[in-house]
């Protein structure tokens, strides 16, 4: 697979759709009644009940179902935290995705809670991929931890079963009692994940004498993870493996998710980029409607090429036509590139006339 991931058996098929980058990604909440120190959830999640579909920051189940559709989302991540923490928005989350695009739309979700209940009330509304992420500690003796009987129940139930584990250098024997855990009780998979830097964790790994890669000057991944990960997929063992990058999460599998919401919310104006970001002209303006009506007289602009931005407040043009007439504008004028997600993430801009 691209940028560094790998698997030996079969990908998961939540795997598999994350890869097309047809996956929609809901955080459920960030609450989470584990404190695992490597933890890359950022800030604005981290701890904190809030309910995310992708980048946008959402209320209702409607507005899940309106960002799903924005990505042509073939289905869904279900992700925290721990979303089994938030167990009725869970299950009204699975029930609605179920109903609205159908059984073929494919559900995963990631939890450490074994709570027979919850595991039960997911499977129940068509949950049809749970991986558990057990704490670090229980990884060298599974078989005695409540995560024996959470994998035994959600095989009954029909879900495909399977451990989500970081890969953290110097636990290597760990990695392995918890990988023949995984093909003694005959789970789906194995996800070795990149153990990887972050704003909230990364003092926290450099106490614990992680460092970045090396080699790598893009990465957020820690030094060693990668190697001991592809070093774990040659285990004898009939468990299908995969280890994922931090690098292939970012570069193929973000990317092509915002390219399938891009084709979705791309405007007359805005140019399609190869990395699936969307390049604009933007003007800066007190008054966006006088502005706007001048250009459009002035320089008899299309109107479909010209749009009144009042969220971020400025006036938004084609490129290509403010790269010709800025110079006779008399106000700031910039190419913007962004990001086409909910938080539409700047990623560069260019200026073309300075006030």
């Amino acid at each position: 697979m691209g940028k560094g991931s790998a698997y030996v058996g079969r990908l998961p098929r939540g795997c598999e759709q994350c890869e097309q980058g047809g996956k929609l990604v809901l955080l459920v909440t960030g609450k989470c009644a584990r404190r695992c120190c490597y933890c890359p959830l950022s800030s604005e999640k981290k701890g904190r009940d809030v309910f995310f579909a992708n980048e946008r920051r959402v209320s209702t189940v409607k507005e899940v179902i309106e960002e799903a559709s924005l990505i042509d989302a073939l289905g869904t991540g279900v992700t925290g935290g721990d979303p089994l923490e938030k167990i009725a928005r869970t299950v009204e989350s699975i029930k609605a995705l179920k109903a609205e695009f159908g059984s073929k739309h494919h559900i995963h979700l990631y939890t450490s809670t074994t709570d027979s209940r919850k595991i039960r009330a997911v499977a129940n509304v068509g949950l049809d991929e749970i991986r558990f992420h057990p704490p670090v500690s229980f990884w060298k003796n599974l078989t005695k931890t409540d995560f024996a009987h959470a994998v035994k129940l959600s095989k009954a139930l029909g879900m495909d079963v399977g451990l989500e584990l970081p890969v953290l250098p110097g636990r290597r024997a760990d990695l392995e009692r918890a990988i023949r855990f995984a093909d003694e009780f005959d789970l789906d998979f194995v996800n070795l994940n990149e153990l990887e830097f972050s704003e909230t964790n990364w003092r926290t790994l450099r106490r614990l004498g992680y460092d970045l890669k090396k080699e790598d000057d893009v990465s957020s991944g820690v030094e060693g993870s990668e190697s001991l990960a592809l070093s774990l997929l040659k285990m004898d063992v009939s468990v299908p493996l995969h280890y994922c990058s931090s690098s292939f999460k970012d570069g193929i599998q973000l990317r092509r998710r915002i390219m399938r919401r891009a084709k979705n919310v791309r405007k007359p104006h805005e140019i399609l980029t190869d990395d699936g970001t969307l390049l604009k002209g933007v003007i800066e303006t007190d008054d966006i409607a006088a502005t706007g009506a001048w250009i459009l007289e002035k320089f008899h602009v299309p109107g479909r090429l010209v749009w009144s931005d009042c969220q971020k407040n400025r006036l938004e043009i084609a490129p290509w036509i403010l790269e010709k007439i800025s110079k006779k504008i008399d106000l700031p004028s910039f190419i913007v590139e962004e990001y086409p997600t909910a938080d539409r993430l700047e990623v560069e801009r260019t200026p073309l006339k300075r006030h």
